[in-house]
């Protein structure tokens, strides 16, 4: 996966293999302005990255909803022409909400072709062990598979975290986020005891992306403020400051130009 610092690296042909589809779909897309173009890096040759790798996922996702391709214009053309792969995976999850789980069973062939990629027999093993996908049966060539954990889970194969941080953190995110589905369906249930049945499905289908959104959005925030906190209190003491919150050197000790002594004055 390309990654914002180094920018574009994809060919045609990889963004094709790696989003599961054909080039001639790719540029199907592109000729109806589903796609942004490529960066032209040397030789004339068009580089992809990420983005154009999550808005792919992001069309596919649309589609699996029964979307044609006029109303997936429509959805696309609402979003800002330079929205981030983050944010684009924001937007799939919250239109994969809408969906039941669609598990299916399928062949070692078209697990890679959904994976986007050939998958080693140590990276099928990962993805059993992270429970991305199951053996089905008595086959060890059939696997039970819901494509949108698929790839998620084919993304953390390049994470650099171990197994078991991995499946921590999915124990963690499992934990918190029933805690908050049964807190919001009890708010909901509250809210709307003396509707019709079909007045509280019809909220509830109105309701779901909403709140995943609002979900996925105030996990977003907190987790970045977590993480600048984590950096913050990493860095060293020189780098933030002294105690007093001056700049280390700068609270009793040495001036530049004061000839190391401390508390001397400049010199003229």
């Amino acid at each position: 996966m390309t990654t914002q610092a180094e920018g574009p690296t994809l060919t045609i042909d990889e963004l094709a293999a790696r989003s599961g589809v054909t080039v001639r779909t790719v540029r199907f897309y592109s000729s109806r302005g589903l796609l942004p173009p490529p960066e032209i890096g040397p030789r004339r040759v068009g580089r992809y990255g990420g983005a154009h790798v999550a808005r792919l996922a992001l069309i596919e996702e649309l589609q699996l909803q029964g979307m044609t391709l006029a109303a997936i214009e429509r959805y696309l053309r609402q979003l800002p022409a330079d929205l981030s792969e983050r944010d684009l995976a924001v937007h799939r999850a919250v239109v994969s909400s809408w969906a039941p789980e669609a598990a299916e069973t399928v062949g070692r062939e078209e697990l890679e072709r959904l994976a986007g990629r050939t998958l080693s027999e140590e990276e099928l093993r990962r993805l059993v062990a992270m429970d991305m996908i199951a053996v089905a049966g008595e086959r060890e060539d059939a696997y039970r598979v819901d494509s949108a954990v698929l790839r998620l889970g084919v993304r953390l194969l390049d994470v650099p975290l171990s197994q078991e941080v991995i499946l921590a953190a999915r124990t963690a995110l499992l934990e918190h986020s029933r805690a908050a589905a049964q807190e919001m369906s009890r708010l909901l249930r509250d809210a709307v005891t003396e509707r019709d049945a079909r007045d509280v499905r019809s909220l509830s289908a109105r309701m779901e992306p909403l709140v995943v959104q609002a979900l996925l959005t105030a996990f977003q925030r907190s987790l970045k403020q977590e993480l600048r906190e984590w950096l913050e209190e990493a860095r060293p003491e020189h780098a933030r400051g002294g105690p007093d919150g001056n700049a280390a050197g700068h609270a009793g000790g040495a001036r530049p130009g004061d000839g190391g002594r401390p508390g001397s004055a400049p010199r003229g």
